[in-house]
């Protein structure tokens, strides 16, 4: 008796390796502390900055360098995360627009969405390759599946479905993490540099009362010094702040906009593979 062999389970859909790019912040942070504390020190504290050439007397009136200095050994804390906050948005800038391919993702959708109304599979995979970018990485390998699904007899279309949709969040799953990351530096320096400007402010507010109440005359020096110190990482604080704000909210929203895309084709390849199979 003839022992049937069976036939060979179709492959499995390759997806998308996960990524593990961007820069790491063990390492970029100490660098930028390191980078924050030269600048503080031979930049912002050059004797030419201050009266008689020496950095513990005032700044030159109208030098912003100086007053910078003025500011205390808070400045290179709080100029360390405004760092941070510049370094990883470009960063994030340019992995998210790598992310978007070639080519404008509006116009993928619908030439993606009009080649698989057409049951153009082939086509739209040959799409993906030109596009790139994690959008045109997932929607190939939801492609290829939808390919292996349609050559497989053993499943019913119930199961196809759910093994296509499957793919879909697998792939989006694993690319997901490269977009995201370093975002969560980003949102938090949004909330620490306030915090850091306030302790800032108010150990300058601290020596400028000090000045004060040492010789129970206002010393103007030491109360202007004060004064500037806290005034100093008051503005570094807030402007690092409000940049850190804005980049995180401009980059969820650009994956958000991202995301909502592959999920728009990701449902219409299952409603074409239902409507085909």
């Amino acid at each position: 008796m003839k022992t049937q062999t069976p036939s060979p389970a179709p492959a499995k859909a390759s997806a998308p390796k996960k990524k593990s790019g961007g820069l790491n912040p063990v390492f970029i942070i100490p660098i930028l502390f390191v980078i924050a504390e030269l600048t503080f020190h031979y930049v912002f504290g050059n004797g030419s900055h201050f009266q008689d050439g020496d950095h513990d007397k005032l700044p030159l009136p109208g030098d912003y360098f100086g007053t910078v200095y003025a500011g205390g050994f808070i400045v290179p804390i709080l100029f360390t995360c405004f760092l941070c906050v510049l370094v990883f948005s470009i960063e994030r800038f340019i992995t998210i627009g790598r992310a978007n391919g070639s080519g404008s993702i509006d116009d993928f959708v619908r030439k993606i969405k009009g080649q698989l109304d057409r049951n153009e599979v082939g086509a739209a995979i040959q799409e993906c390759d030109r596009q790139k970018g994690s959008i045109g990485n997932v929607v190939k390998t939801a492609l290829v599946k939808y390919q292996q699904l349609a050559a497989d007899t053993q499943l019913d279309k119930e199961q196809k479905l759910v093994a296509l949709q499957k793919e879909v969040e697998e792939a989006t799953t694993l690319e997901l993490p490269m977009l995201e990351k370093n975002l969560t530096i980003i949102a938090t320096l949004a909330s620490v540099s306030t915090l850091i400007a306030l302790l800032g402010t108010v150990l300058g507010m601290i020596r400028a009362f000090a000045a004060m109440g040492a010789t129970g005359q206002p010393d103007t020096g030491a109360l202007s010094t004060g004064i500037s110190e806290a005034l100093v990482n008051t503005a570094i604080g807030i402007g690092t702040a409000a940049i850190a704000t804005i980049m995180y909210s401009y980059f969820t929203s650009r994956i958000d906009t991202l995301t909502y895309n592959i999920d728009e084709i990701g449902l219409s390849i299952q409603q074409n593979f239902a409507a085909h199979y």
